[in-house]
């Protein structure tokens, strides 16, 4: 990686890791960056996830890559294609390989790409959430983040 960008959220600083034709990491991990520069794929993300944060975003629409096993590969797709403002239980997210939900939540956890690859839509079969890298309280704020946005301009009724 050659260039980076880092932004203030509301769930802390973030860390964008990109070369000239794709973003590689979006982590809330504390990242040495000394002598990377910003490029215009790095401002295109950092104001993707200004956006989001807005909520005026709900698909990002960068290229983006992650080196892994052709299993973590498939992992990261099909968390793609979980809407914005769902969930799925792992155990769900993993019924296509159901003797490999141990695999299939490790190869969540190695997911580089926060919130763009939204690990932090799976939860637990019983509706808790578990497992996040950026911590429980992150998943948290970002899956009620989406809701919110999800539901602006809806009632929802309460029993």
């Amino acid at each position: 990686m050659k260039n980076a960008s880092v932004i203030a959220s509301p769930i802390g600083q973030i860390t964008i890791l990109a070369d000239d034709e794709f973003v590689h990491a979006v982590t809330f991990a504390e990242t040495d960056i000394t002598g990377l520069t910003e490029n215009p794929l790095t401002l295109t993300v950092a104001q993707q996830l200004g956006d989001y944060f807005n909520g005026r975003l709900q698909q990002f629409n960068f290229p983006i890559k992650q080196n892994g096993t052709e299993f973590q590969q498939e992992v990261w797709r099909n968390l793609l294609a979980i809407p914005f403002g769902e969930t799925i239980s792992y155990a769900k997210f993993s019924a296509h390989h159901p003797l490999a939900i141990r695999a299939i939540a490790a190869a969540n956890g190695k997911n580089n790409i926060a919130i763009v690859v939204p690990c932090h839509r799976v939860i637990g079969s019983n509706g808790k959430l578990v497992g996040y890298a950026g911590g429980l309280w992150r998943k948290q704020w970002l899956l009620q983040h989406e809701r919110e946005i999800a539901w602006r301009g809806q009632t929802e009724l309460k029993f």
